[in-house]
């Protein structure tokens, strides 16, 4: 079982770009542990977790609604934004600038073959890191994801989530909104649920700006500990 993973910061990068990186990295486990089936090896998987800024965009997981996009693919244009219908769970999702989004390409089969232990250790991941900054977040029940104010009028998320598994190999991941444009998140109705709020670290904590640097460490801190992995490769910058 191999528990190291190879950590790279795209920095800011198109989304379809990164996605076709992902399905590489993807298909690349995924053929090996067929060749490893076949054959009888035991050639060690590899594991990987990328970190990227994505620029505008809003992408619709395969169970979602076209509906939930409240806005036509013109008015996305002069918003410069794009839009993608991808093959993770989940519904619609934005990403954008001041945006911590995180890919784990995960063998799990390295560390432990269930999908929902592993959803919630990724809520789990940004719950403590968002208690480093005083901050009582939450999982709301049936709802992926991690919230603030949960049974509240005043409920929020602050991190989306949407995974896809084959073969026990992840990918896709979650959006952590650190010092995100809200506004872009009027333009559709988050994950198909309706009449919920969307927050951002930075409007939480009363800042300006969150070092998103700071905010990728103690990610990977908890994502460590909870995972009983080692990081291989730090943040580049």
């Amino acid at each position: 079982m191999n528990k190291s993973i190879l950590l790279e910061d795209l920095g800011h990068k198109d989304y379809k770009e990164t996605w076709d990186y992902q399905e590489e990295l993807f298909q690349s486990i995924l053929d090996l542990k067929i060749k490893n089936r076949r054959e009888g090896s035991r050639l060690e998987t590899p594991n990987h977790f990328l970190f990227v800024e994505h620029p505008h965009v809003y992408t619709l997981g395969k169970s979602g609604h076209l509906e939930n996009l409240l806005v036509d693919e013109q008015v996305l244009a002069e918003k410069g934004a794009k839009f993608y219908k991808i093959n993770r769970g989940g519904d619609i999702t934005y990403h954008g600038p001041g945006q911590i989004v995180g890919y784990p390409i995960l063998d799990l089969d390295n560390f432990f073959t269930d999908i929902h232990k592993y959803l919630r250790f990724l809520e789990e991941m940004v719950i403590l890191t968002l208690a480093d900054y005083g901050l009582n977040a939450e999982r709301s029940n049936g709802e992926t994801g991690v919230w603030l104010d949960v049974g509240t009028p005043f409920a929020r998320k602050i991190c989306a989530m949407g995974v896809r598994a084959s073969r026990w190999v992840t990918m896709h991941g979650f959006a952590l909104n650190v010092n995100a444009d809200l506004g872009y998140f009027d333009l559709m109705i988050p994950c198909g649920i309706k009449g919920k709020a969307v927050t951002s670290l930075n409007v939480e904590l009363g800042k300006k700006e969150v070092d998103m640097n700071e905010v990728k460490q103690k990610l990977l801190k908890h994502f460590e500990t909870l995972f009983e992995a080692e990081i291989i490769k730090k943040l580049s910058h």
